[in-house]
């Protein structure tokens, strides 16, 4: 899916991507060779399952509640706060209320 040009540009969070009832709805901000920044929303009682990513992945919690799950360790977060997840180990997420995040990755090593 093409994204619109957002450089230069005010973006507010909160706003730019809406819930859906019982869905997991996301919204890619910037994808580069370098990274990709994405909004994602979570119906309260989504989540993504576990997973292992090849780099650091960051998530800006902007909107409710929800527990991350990194190496078997559940991380309760909520609106403000930031957490850095660790390349090759597996993390799942579970929005306990209504909840949003910008997931920020960066590769290690940008593909010529």
């Amino acid at each position: 899916m093409a994204t619109t040009d957002r450089r230069g540009q005010v973006l507010g969070l909160a706003g730019a991507v809406d819930y859906a009832e019982g869905a997991v709805i996301s919204k890619t901000l910037l994808d580069r060779k370098a990274g990709t920044l994405t909004l994602f929303s979570f119906d309260e009682g989504q989540g993504l399952s576990e997973h292992v990513s090849p780099y650091d992945a960051t998530v800006l919690v902007t909107d409710g509640e929800g527990t991350l799950v990194i190496g078997g360790k559940p991380l309760k977060v909520k609106a403000g706060e930031l957490v850095i997840m660790p390349a090759h180990i597996p993390h799942s997420l579970r929005a306990e209320t209504r909840f949003k995040m910008l997931l920020i990755m960066i590769r290690e090593e940008v593909p010529a």
